[in-house]
């Protein structure tokens, strides 16, 4: 589902600065920056729907590749409802690059200093400190996900598939496909 909406250079070129400030808040990967994604671009901006934020995180979850490509879908859902296909691939490519850019760049830098003084005692308290932060940001982004839905008295059940999975994840050595798999079978049964 698409609908027309009107972007000027300023609004290009600020939804490339959002998504390059947030690459450098993305800890633990790109997908921990969707809460504030979904805000600026949805609640905020109204540049693009709830379910095409959240379908573009789904589809491309459920395909191959890296984690990054739901970036690459939300660009394209947004240049979509800005114009067109033209707009749409403009719009995928920014998102990415403002996306891959800064965190690329920090991450090469600070994994080669890292690297070098992994004995230091700040180093190890940071990586055990980041942790927890990792795993808030995971949850916020399942908040975000499952709460994507306005009827909470009919969707229970995707309320406690996502507590049961982040439970299994936790908990288990369970490998996270085959929970995606049986999320996807529950959904096509039509029981989320």
């Amino acid at each position: 589902m698409t609908f027309s909406i009107q972007l000027t250079a300023v609004d290009w070129l600020a939804m490339f600065g959002h998504f390059l400030s947030l690459s450098l808040l993305a800890v633990g990967g790109a997908i921990t920056t969707a809460p504030d994604m979904h805000r600026y671009l949805v609640l905020d901006k109204a540049w693009m729907t709830d379910a095409q934020f959240v379908s573009s995180i789904a589809l491309a979850q459920a395909a191959p590749g890296p984690n990054v490509l739901f970036i690459a879908l939300i660009g394209w859902n947004l240049g979509l409802n800005a114009g067109g296909w033209a707009f749409g691939l403009m719009s995928a490519l920014l998102a990415l690059l403002g996306t891959l850019i800064p965190s690329t760049t920090l991450t090469f830098a600070a994994t080669r200093w890292g690297h070098r003084n992994r004995e230091r005692r700040s180093v190890r308290a940071f990586k055990q400190g980041m942790a927890p932060i990792v795993i808030a940001l995971l949850i916020a982004t399942g908040w975000v996900l499952t709460a994507a839905h306005t009827d909470t008295r009919h969707d229970w059940p995707l309320w406690l598939l996502t507590a049961v999975a982040t439970i299994v994840v936790w908990r288990t050595r369970i490998h996270l496909l085959w929970l995606l798999g049986l999320g996807a079978l529950l959904g096509a049964f039509g029981l989320v």
